[in-house]
């Protein structure tokens, strides 16, 4: 009797299981936009993926917000400290094949959990491969066979160098490999057969650590010729299902700096929700959409994109703090999830939106995140907040872009203090039109580029 219950159970739950895939599978075919890029005059349009999408190519597995959010402290972290020029207190040491380096590392931007994803193809003849996109590095790698160490697991097959006919490694002596240094923050080194050796590091331990190489990136039968990247050997760490990641910050071996002569010195991305899909474009857009800031110079690291606020409003009211409170180090970031206030000017925000929320009942605060409320984002009478930057562009933010679900009865603010640097995180961005055209020196924002 107890086997036949036991049995009736586990049918019980395996159809469940089944339906709700069922389900799910529709709403991704029905909400989602093809994974389909291209290239043309108009520049090149990949399909933009939210890290913790269902339907995207690489889901990351189930983790707490929690996790997330530690993840993106570490992220900042790693942040505030390559702006004061710190390296880690525990400097990584790779013990590798005798061909390659074995070396301390200074981390780069911690990867986190935040970044989005998107497909690029490469290689002759060309295969798709799920990369993370990051606005804070600037190298691009991918994981390539034979992973003479290590390679972390990723949707669909490695990268195999063999296979592409249009495949070359970098040698030493090329300036490439003299350009590590600024692309990586990490010295380049050479293999006893003069193959360039890069080595990226992030502030969450996690790293890549390969050969230079040169291939061809394939979109939609046009291509761009010797795309310097790293093909990486040893690559471990926070980098979910994806095969490696793009790099998009201000260096001459970054994705966009690579394809800039031919497509023009700007990209935009709409970073979506979880249930629908956005873009990364490279190359030319409709300038009249936007409202611009300029890029801010900083002698602290000419790679980030920085900005400078110029005031915040709840309600249509400026928040009461003295306009010199703005003045920290400001990054616009597509990885980190959170907004990053300078201390007075997050507790004037927090205590102006929990003013306009009095009558809403209060949570506990959860993790780095201490202005919560008992509900959803969606359900709640969210006070309209403003950011607004020099030159007087301004991100309108939805209720969804204020707070940020914690869990299924709560939410919270979705901003954090923060002693040395402010970040502009991809909570407040999404669902933005957000241009950077680096070739103008300015940032762009418009509402309504995806859901």
């Amino acid at each position: 009797m107890e086997k036949l219950v036991l049995s009736l159970v586990l049918s019980l739950l395996l159809s469940s299981v089944a339906s709700i895939r069922e389900i799910s599978s529709k709403l991704c075919s029905s909400e989602f936009k093809d994974e389909k890029y291209h290239l043309n005059s108009s520049g090149l349009h990949l399909t933009l993926y939210h890290p913790r999408s269902p339907c995207g190519p690489a889901p990351l597995p189930d983790i707490t917000f929690s996790t997330i959010l530690t993840h993106d402290d570490s992220r900042v972290a790693s942040l505030e400290a390559r702006l004061s020029k710190k390296t880690s207190s525990r400097p990584t040491s790779l013990e590798l094949q005798p061909e390659l380096a074995t070396s301390p590392l200074t981390p780069g931007t911690s990867v986190g959990v935040g970044n989005y994803v998107t497909k690029i193809g490469l290689g002759s003849p060309a295969t798709s491969y799920v990369m993370v996109v990051d606005t804070g590095s600037s190298l691009t790698w991918l994981q390539c066979s034979p992973c003479v160490v290590s390679c972390h697991a990723q949707a669909g097959p490695v990268f195999n160098p063999k296979t592409s006919n249009t495949y070359r490694q970098v040698s030493c002596a090329a300036s490439e490999c003299s350009a590590l240094e600024s692309a990586t923050l990490n010295p380049s080194a050479c293999s006893t057969s003069n193959v360039c050796i890069y080595q990226a590091s992030y502030g969450d331990s996690s790293f890549s650590v390969g050969y230079l190489s040169s291939d061809t990136l394939t979109f939609a039968g046009s291509s761009v010729r010797n795309f310097i990247y790293g093909c990486g050997q040893d690559n471990e760490g926070l980098f979910g299902r994806s095969a490696g990641l793009i790099g998009l910050a201000r260096n001459k071996l970054s994705f966009l700096y690579q394809l800039a002569p031919s497509l023009g010195n700007s990209f935009g991305y709409c970073l979506p929700s979880t249930s629908s899909s956005g873009y990364l474009s490279i190359g030319s857009y409709n300038p009249g959409q936007y409202s611009y800031t300029p890029l801010v110079s900083s002698s602290l690291d000419d790679s980030l994109y920085f900005l400078q606020f110029s005031s915040i409003s709840v309600n249509g009211k400026p928040i009461g703090v003295s306009s010199s409170a703005y003045d920290a180090p400001t990054i616009i970031d597509s990885g980190t999830v959170i907004s990053r206030l300078p201390s007075d000017v997050y507790d004037a925000l927090s205590k102006a939106v929990s003013a306009a929320m009095a009558r809403a009942p209060k949570a506990s605060a959860y993790s780095i995140l201490d202005t919560c409320f008992k509900g959803s984002a969606s359900k709640l009478r969210v006070p309209a907040v403003s950011l607004t930057f020099q030159g007087g562009a301004t991100l309108k933010l939805s209720s969804e872009n204020v707070f940020i679900d914690v869990d299924s009865s709560t939410t919270c603010l979705a901003f954090a203090p923060s002693s040395r640097v402010a970040i502009v995180g991809n909570t407040q961005q999404q669902t933005f039109s957000v241009v950077y055209d680096v070739g103008n020196s300015r940032v762009g924002f418009a509402p309504g580029g995806c859901r």
